[in-house]
């Protein structure tokens, strides 16, 4: 435990200085009046909207959390499913690619009207906007990732005979693996990006709805105790996928 904790400062000791600056920085200006004390209270105001409101905050991220978990994994089956098919067959590939790039430039924050009237719910339109504005990033990875495994493996599979979902499961999708993965991690950061803005107009919960609050509000102390809290939780949750990324492509690591 001693040395992993050493190593990590000794990994992480220049961050730590740049994120310890960035707060001296804060509170200088906000005790010496240079910054606006509106929209920047000082530390121990927002420290203490945290510490009043961490139950709540709690509550809130819980809500985001029913949210992002189904889009995510929602997302996740539709991309691997579709890009295994069109990274292994041509002509689904030529047929397909050209409609699904299309819709892959359409920013989902457009589509937001259209889902909210038409959607039985807001959490289904928020559902269907948190989808399809991070499905694509794990698809095109997916489909790449297929199109380029290396040919030996390919060879080898059929010197073994492994045909059908065999071969799906023990050659083509390990192979393929690390492309799904860095496309699945990339599509997290739109899925935040998503999440917070559903929450932000039209939910009753949520981490963005805590922040957009209490700014309507004009409490700022808050809405940065807010925003601080979102921040911490989503830089954890990529972090974690980060070293599942890690465990799941250990193999790949000289």
């Amino acid at each position: 435990m001693g040395k992993r904790i050493k190593k990590f400062f000794a990994k992480y000791w220049a961050t730590a200085l740049i994120y310890l600056a960035l707060i001296f920085l804060y509170v200088f200006m906000t005790s010496s009046g240079k910054a606006n004390s509106y929209l920047f209270p000082e530390a121990g105001q927002i420290w203490k909207a945290f510490t009043e409101n961490r139950e709540l905050m709690l509550i809130n991220m819980l809500s985001s959390f029913k949210l992002m978990i189904p889009s995510v994994t929602l997302s996740l089956i539709i991309a691997i499913s579709l890009g295994t098919l069109m990274g292994m067959n041509d002509r689904i590939r030529d047929a397909l690619h050209p409609v699904i790039y299309t819709f892959s430039v359409i920013p989902s924050i457009l589509l937001s009207p259209f889902a909210l009237l038409l959607a039985s719910s807001f959490w289904t339109a928020s559902l269907f906007l948190i989808v399809y504005g991070t499905l694509w990033s794990t698809l095109f990875a997916t489909i790449t990732g297929i199109m380029t495994i290396d040919k030996r493996y390919l060879d080898k599979a059929r010197t073994l005979q492994l045909t059908g979902l065999k071969k799906l499961t023990k050659v083509i999708l390990p192979a393929a693996i690390p492309s799904i993965i860095a496309g699945f991690i990339n599509s997290l950061r739109s899925t935040f990006v998503m999440l917070v803005y559903a929450e932000m107009y039209g939910s009753k919960y949520g981490m963005g709805f805590f922040v957009k609050k209490y700014a309507d509000f004009g409490l700022y102390d808050y809405t940065w105790a807010g925003f601080i809290f979102m921040v911490i939780v989503l830089v954890i949750v990529m972090q974690l996928f980060e070293a599942l990324k890690k465990y799941l492509l250990r193999w790949t690591v000289d």
